[in-house]
């Protein structure tokens, strides 16, 4: 098959469910078929190819693309056209990847929703902020996408759609050239309708930008390798339920009672450290006071035109004081020594992905706080579509790993994948 004919089908696809679900903010037929035609030249001229050579990619709206134009789903950015791409964008062209186009994000990335809606049901949230990128991958638009989450964006959607999404750890994707609302808490990740594509993307994804403080030069992580591999010894797995155990649906809290006890052994009930229980308030302190700090020029040139939820947060965001966001920022390190003697047991954490289903309705993108602490200490998750709602939606399976142990995480949730497929 000729990359040309792929991105094809992927068009005809998207012409197909698109005016339901909705996924896309920018969509160049004709520019996505000429990158493809670029990379059959490419292969025809006997030249190597790439790991994702012809590939077609969605990418958030929030992260530049030089030949797109990148609003991040604001009317204060409309037109916005940058001229160079993010890092991770480069890094997909390197692969021999095809931006197909731009997927929809919430305004700004934070909680008032776009247009997307969700594959399963439209009548239901597909989740947000990554909504189109999640939606776009399980309407069968695109194998690939890529998203972003600063409390709960690429985990929650994927659960909500029905789809792998893996948020690797803190400083291992770079983000230069994404729009940055938090450099605490900000993290690159990935939507796919496999664990072996999530290895394949994640792979080539990692790397240092001079542009992104957080990250470091490393030699290239062989995800494939190691995802691929059988653990040396059957895993163990920390069932958590977490600060936000209290908000999860009735089904919910029975399906991963069910899940624990299908796991047997393998399970084990673990609390966590007493200061996870305020991790949900420090998440809240650092997301709002560096939001403030990032969107500034919005409120000050724009505020009459920002949502109610954004113009709240930037508002309580601004009212901060410095010594309650440092205290907040200082707990991150104690909270990630408190999760060692986890993880000297387990080889992750299991616990829900979202409190349910994805709810009816779409006037929000559904509660992050099953996501909140993860994202809070920049650990690796994982959501796994596993389950299913009484109701025929999807219902996610979250795993949680060590921070660094990015490949180790998709090992273990490939046993587990095969575990319960070998159980059925």
């Amino acid at each position: 098959m000729s990359a040309e004919q792929l991105v094809e089908a992927a068009l005809e696809r998207i012409a197909e469910a698109e005016p339901q679900v909705q996924a896309w903010t920018y969509l160049d037929r004709d520019h996505a078929l000429e990158q493809a035609r670029s990379r059959d030249e490419h292969r025809s001229q006997g030249n190597p190819l790439g790991p994702l050579h012809g590939v077609p990619v969605g990418v958030k709206d929030i992260i530049d693309t030089a030949d797109m134009p990148t609003e991040d789903g604001t009317v204060l950015h409309a037109g916005r056209t940058p001229t160079h791409d993010a890092t991770v964008v480069a890094l997909l062209r390197a692969a021999g990847a095809v931006i197909l186009g731009k997927t929809v994000t919430t305004e700004c990335a934070y909680f008032a929703p776009g247009k997307t809606r969700n594959p399963h049901n439209p009548d239901h949230t597909p989740g947000g902020s990554s909504s189109g990128s999640a939606a776009a991958v399980a309407a069968g638009m695109v194998p690939l996408a890529i998203g972003t989450q600063t409390n709960g964006s690429v985990i929650r959607p994927a659960a909500f759609c029905g789809v792998y999404g893996f948020k690797p750890t803190h400083g291992l994707v770079p983000r230069g050239g994404i729009m940055r609302l938090s450099r605490t808490l900000d993290q690159v990740g990935f939507f796919a309708r496999s664990l072996e594509d999530i290895a394949l993307l994640a792979e080539q994804m990692t790397g240092y930008d001079e542009r992104d403080p957080d990250t470091a030069p490393r030699a290239r992580i062989p995800f494939r390798d190691l995802a691929a591999q059988e653990p040396p010894m059957p895993p163990h797995f920390a069932f958590v339920k977490g600060p936000a155990w209290e908000r999860a649906e009735p089904e919910t809290k029975e399906a991963f009672e069910e899940l624990a006890a299908a796991l047997g052994e393998r399970a084990l009930t673990v609390e966590l450290p007493e200061s996870a229980a305020n991790a949900l308030e420090w998440h809240r302190i650092i997301m709002e006071a560096e939001m403030a700090a990032n969107l500034d020029v919005e409120w000050e040139r724009g505020r009459d035109k920002l949502s109610p939820q954004l113009y709240g947060l930037l508002e309580r965001g601004r009212a901060l004081n410095a010594l309650d966001y440092q205290k907040a920022v200082a707990r991150i390190p104690r909270l990630n020594e408190g999760f060692k003697e986890i993880f000297d047991r387990c080889d992750a954490i299991l616990t829900p992905a979202a409190p349910g289903p994805a709810p009816r309705g779409l006037e929000a993108t559904g509660d992050p706080s099953f996501c909140t602490l993860w994202t809070l200490c920049g650990m690796p998750a994982l959501s796994l579509p596993l389950m299913e709602a009484s109701n025929g939606l999807p219902l996610g399976v979250q795993l949680v790993g060590e921070r660094h142990a990015d490949a180790r995480l998709l090992r273990t949730a490939g046993w587990l994948v095969n575990y319960l497929q070998s159980k059925e």
